[in-house]
């Protein structure tokens, strides 16, 4: 399982929280690349529903990893 930035950029907008299923349902909806359900399909599931991608793929960039100051745009 790898994810890259654009992967884990359509399923930016998924229903969270969602179960597996519902991303692997939501990425076929959507139109994702065929990478992106096979990554889902990886996950290791516990019934568990998932809060954001952060929890799938830990890396995800958040706001903070971004050094420019809002304030000034």
């Amino acid at each position: 399982m790898y994810w890259t930035l654009e992967l884990a950029s359509y399923l930016s907008d998924a229903p969270w929280p969602a179960t597996k299923d519902e991303l692997i349902d939501y990425a076929i909806r959507t139109g994702a690349p065929l990478e992106v359900v096979e990554n889902i399909q990886a996950i290791e599931d516990e019934g568990d529903s998932y809060d954001s991608i952060s929890e799938i793929w830990p890396d995800y960039p958040t706001d903070d990893d971004y050094l420019w100051n809002e304030d000034e745009y």
